[in-house]
């Protein structure tokens, strides 16, 4: 594999205790580190401890909000990870949800396909030190400029699922960064973001050969994630509406015990990867033999030590 990702930080692991585990990190054959951003770490800061333990690894967040902070912050706050890591960190990105950028961070979810588009635009001129004064069609700046403009500029990734969203990240930005999705599903997305550009696919790996303890878990993810509109559309789009419509219905009721029982195995299996590590890793290749680029675990906790699962889920 030309690159093997990870997540972190690895859940139950305090941020400070990473250290060992990620200077190892690049002699196991991972090359990529990247964060990501709901209620737990926020995206830069982990990634910047990450930048001084394992100069060798490409760091990349998947994903900056791009309602939670304004453009200028989340320009300031890519200089500065650029500058802890040049030529090695990527920019990802993306819309979240409603419930982070509204329930949670008193922000209004409106126009995320323009309001994406804008912030990279803004931020493919911001980052590169020029002096930005746009009225956008989503948001306006008047006069911002970087006081430390890294060198280089660093990639900027969109979080995408669906053609519109896709189609923009190929033609503007730098690649798509994307998940919940089974092998099978790679070409449909491939399809629509081009053949050419960096796909970045985080996939939920649960190393453990209890499949019932697996799949209990999974469904448990599923139900939480697939519920939110966008994901329902993302798989209406990709051929499981008809198997997902009793979780929906049964979700919409308030009946959450249900919702997990109605989802089907072959809907878990195809996406959580679960088994053996030899098993999980031969399930990771094949994300990358329909058209992956950047393959990052998602390691999903079984009650074993994380650090060790790490280890042997590395590439070699």
């Amino acid at each position: 594999m030309s690159r093997w990702g990870l997540t972190l930080p690895v859940t139950g692991v305090p941020l400070p205790a990473h250290r060992e585990l990620v200077t190892r990190l690049p002699d196991l054959g991972y090359t990529d580190v990247w964060s990501a951003e709901a209620s737990g770490t926020d995206a830069f800061t982990p990634l910047a401890l990450v930048s001084q333990w394992a100069p060798r690894l490409r760091l990349g967040t998947a994903i900056v909000p791009v309602y939670t902070r304004g453009p200028g912050l989340i320009a300031m706050s890519a200089a500065s990870l650029a500058e802890c890591a040049p030529g090695r960190f990527v920019l990802g990105i993306g819309t979240s949800s409603p419930v982070i950028v509204e329930n949670w961070n008193a922000g209004e979810f409106s126009e995320p396909y323009g309001r994406t588009r804008d912030t990279l635009r803004f931020l493919r001129s911001a980052l590169t030190g020029e002096k930005v004064s746009e009225e956008y069609p989503t948001f306006t700046v008047r006069g911002f400029r970087l006081e430390r403009a890294p060198e280089p500029a660093p990639p900027i990734m969109l979080a995408a699922l669906r053609p519109g969203m896709l189609r923009l990240a190929g033609r503007e930005a730098d690649g798509a960064i994307t998940n919940w999705l089974a092998p099978a599903d790679v070409p449909t997305v491939r399809a629509e973001l081009g053949q050419e550009a960096e796909l970045v696919a985080r996939i939920f790996v649960c190393p453990t050969e209890d499949a019932d303890a697996a799949r209990a878990l999974g469904r448990k993810l599923i139900s939480s994630y697939l519920t939110v509109p966008v994901y329902r559309a993302f798989h209406e789009w990709l051929g499981r509406g008809e198997l997902l419509a009793p979780m929906h219905e049964a979700w919409a009721a308030g009946e959450r015990k249900k919702a997990n029982a109605v989802i089907p195995d072959e809907v878990v299996d195809d996406l959580i990867v679960h088994g053996s590590p030899q098993a999980c890793r031969e399930r990771i290749e094949s994300y990358v033999h329909n058209g992956v680029t950047t393959p990052v675990i998602m390691l999903l906790p079984t009650g074993d030590d994380p650090l060790e699962q790490v280890h042997a889920l590395a590439p070699g």
